[in-house]
């Protein structure tokens, strides 16, 4: 599976940043919702917690596609 890089400039983001940051949602407030009726897997586990960390190094899964955190 191809793999969409996504740079961040500090420690770490959130979930539900990070779903609005990829372009997965249209704003922060309706992340709930989407983790609520979507699947999503973080280092191959599934998380829905949308204050979830995300650092460096970090896979997400989500609608089929793969992105890396890179910092």
């Amino acid at each position: 599976m191809d793999q969409t890089k996504i740079v961040i400039h500090t420690e770490y983001i959130t979930l539900g940043q990070f779903l609005k940051f990829a372009s997965i949602i249209d704003n922060g407030g309706a992340a709930k919702a989407f983790l609520a009726e979507n699947r999503v897997l973080v280092n191959g586990e599934e998380d829905n917690r949308r204050g979830r960390k995300l650092r460096n190094g970090d896979t997400v899964v989500v609608l089929g596609k793969s992105y890396g955190i890179v910092g």
